[in-house]
């Protein structure tokens, strides 16, 4: 058996270097996305060295572009884009139109032809979804509003270039023959025609006989209890229908995955699908880079300098205002359109895609992709500027509108958190809340002045500061003009009192929530300036009710009837992962007593908000302690009366 073969040597090549530069960029704070797309151009034809097989390559980048699309699809969530639609779905197409026709004037100077320009500018016009996402995570904005429209807007983003994938090979013949006058019918309407007519008859088989047998596979596979044999299916399916979807309805291949991956996505075990394949999905999508950048010819640089400093300047500058002033004009303020146009001054995946088909349809030039690659490249490289620069213009204006804080002090630390919680005290009651906001992935700091507790709090791994939370300059530190919310968790309502004061001076809008002892205290935190305040002794009185009621299989008493009611009067304090599990009870339409599986109740609350399954299942556990939810089984649980109380204060999601 031979030692070396093109296949091996392609994939090992591709993989070591896409390693070693993905990880020198991600030394440097670079997209490693970026890294990938050098170790490419390292083994394409215009650099010096090993050259890997061209064809190879391609056929790998093929099973990426699948693998890619599919996890696109088991991603998609309808509900995210309609919670967002009044302003992504226009937002986007408008923004799509300014920059196919900014793409369009571009092209035109460089004398090529109006469907090379079209070609050319849709490819300039849609963000890349790993650059996105990644950057609106490091920031921890994803499930802020801003957030959640810039992930709407991508959304219909990825659905306008699914749509274009499908659309340029049916009328390719009619574009390539425009100089010729086609006819009409034959080079325009019949394309269409057949081509609609085959996509309708794959979305048919898929929604009738697909929706059926891919989740029945899937859960006839999880039940034989063998992780491979789980694994090898998901695979089997987004393989399967993309291959099927070419040979059977001549669609391509990244429509039959897109719809595989939205199939499975309505199955409860779509998470567990997701997190099963992510390591091959994630190793062919390196590879799917590596061949774009091998296509890459880096002599662009220095031969076409204008025409790429002009392609760059309409990624960065150009979409990014067309998006800015898009949100603007829906009546959003200035720091959602500084996170929506900043999000999207970048391209990437669906673009080499684009990229690719067009020069393999003879739509456009070569050169107009190397101005695509080039133009990637650099935009990524920008992005964590562009995006920094938009973060801390923000800041300024939002420090300019607050009221003037005092210096910190120059021995304090200062946080870099924004959109984060301020816990003031980390005794018991601070520890809890530690846990469930450290549980609900909601980025928090604490305040604590004891040294013990100061320490502990450090073993625990969190950010902390150390002084007097009703010092204004220490809340300064702690960066109260950009926070959301501050807890008070110390025992002294009146003390509280003066650190609520302070609070609500340095930041009129944060939520503030405090404990109190008394009637007394909860009359003073509230005057001045608390939202809510928990009342401890209340509480332990509606647990214990709620425990008698649990105890008490007879009929209903009087007691049990008070539950409810005395724990409606004030909210609990739940994090963002507890909430999107009352969110989704709510969604849902459960009532008290009705019983649902955790992995339904969590894969609900994963499509209302973006929240890591480990965090979902870890809340499940902090309402069943609340009373929130009772467990029947290792799998079953039961909504509680009270549940379904709390569930009416979640969020609209």
């Amino acid at each position: 058996m031979p030692h070396h073969t093109p296949l091996i040597a392609t994939i090992v090549a591709g993989l070591s270097l896409a390693f070693v530069f993905g990880a020198l960029a991600h030394r440097f704070r670079i997209s490693p996305l970026v890294g990938y797309l050098v170790a490419g151009v390292i083994v394409g034809p215009f650099t010096p060295g090993y050259v890997a097989d061209q064809e190879l390559a391609q056929e790998l980048a093929e099973m990426g572009v699948i693998l890619l699309m599919f996890g696109v699809g088991l991603h998609f969530s309808l509900k995210d884009l309609l919670s967002v639609r009044k302003i992504a779905v226009p937002g986007a197409l408008v923004q799509i139109a300014a920059a196919t026709l900014m793409g369009m004037g571009l092209a035109w100077f460089r004398g090529w032809s109006p469907i090379a320009g079209f070609v050319f500018g849709l490819a300039l016009s849609v963000a890349s979804t790993v650059v996105l996402l990644r950057a609106l995570e490091e920031r921890r904005i994803v499930q802020t509003d801003r957030g959640r429209i810039a992930v709407g807007w991508l959304i219909v983003e990825d659905l306008a270039m699914v749509l274009a994938l499908v659309m340029l090979p049916a009328l390719a013949g009619a574009l390539t023959a425009a100089d010729a006058a086609p006819d009409l019918f034959n080079g325009w309407i019949k394309p269409l025609a057949i081509t609609g007519a085959k996509v309708a008859g794959f979305v048919a088989f898929m929604l009738i006989v697909g929706r059926r047998v891919i989740p029945w596979v899937l859960h006839w596979t999880a039940h034989t209890g063998s992780r491979e044999l789980f694994r090898l299916a998901v695979f089997a399916i987004a393989l399967g229908v993309a291959f099927g979807a070419a040979t059977l309805f001549d669609v391509s291949f990244a429509l039959g995955a897109f719809f595989a991956g939205m199939i499975l996505a309505e199955s409860e075990l779509s998470q567990r699908a997701a997190e099963e394949t992510l390591p091959l999905r994630d190793a062919f999508a390196v590879l799917f880079f590596v061949s774009v950048g091998m296509l890459f010819n880096p002599l662009v640089v220095v031969e076409q300098p204008w025409s790429l400093a002009a392609t760059v300047a309409v990624i960065v500058l150009g979409k990014s205002l067309a998006a800015f002033a898009i949100v603007r004009a829906f009546g959003h303020d200035n720091r959602t359109a500084l996170t929506v146009s900043a999000s999207l001054a970048q391209i990437g995946e669906f673009s080499f895609i684009l990229a690719t088909l067009g020069v393999g349809l003879k739509l456009m030039p070569e050169d107009a992709r190397d101005l695509i690659l080039g133009g990637a490249i650099i935009s990524i490289l920008l992005n964590p500027v562009i995006f920094g620069l938009a973060l801390s213009r923000v800041k300024a204006a939002k420090a300019k509108a607050a009221p003037a804080l005092p210096p910190v002090p120059e021995d304090s630390p200062t946080t870099a958190l924004t959109e984060h919680v301020i816990l003031v005290g980390y005794g018991r009651v601070g520890r809890a809340i530690a846990e469930g906001l450290d549980l609900g992935g909601r980025p928090f700091l604490v305040l604590e002045i004891g040294d013990a507790a100061r320490a502990r709090a450090r073993d625990a791994g969190l950010e902390v500061l150390d002084g007097n939370a009703a010092d204004p300059r220490i809340l300064a530190a702690a960066g109260i003009a950009d926070a959301t919310h501050l807890i008070v968790a110390i025992p002294d309502g009146f003390e509280a009192g003066g650190v609520v004061q302070e609070a609500r001076r340095c930041n009129p809008d944060i939520k503030i929530m405090a404990r109190a002892h008394s009637d007394a205290e909860v009359e003073h935190l509230t005057r001045l300036g608390a939202d809510d305040v928990v009342l401890g002794e209340q509480e332990l009185a509606d647990a214990m009710l709620k425990h008698l009621r649990a105890g008490d299989a007879a009929e209903p008493t009087a007691a049990e009837e008070v539950v409810p009611t005395a724990a409606a009067r004030r909210k609990l304090i739940l994090t963002d992962a507890e909430y999107a599990l009352l969110a989704a009870v709510r969604e849902t339409g459960m009532v008290a007593g009705q019983s649902v599986s955790q992995a339904t109740l969590v894969e609900a609350a994963g499509r209302l908000v973006v929240i890591a399954p480990k965090k979902l299942d870890g809340a499940v556990q902090s309402l069943i302690a609340k009373d929130c939810l009772q467990r029947l089984d290792d799998h079953l649980l039961r909504v509680t009366e009270l549940g379904v109380l709390q569930s009416a204060a979640a969020p609209e999601y």
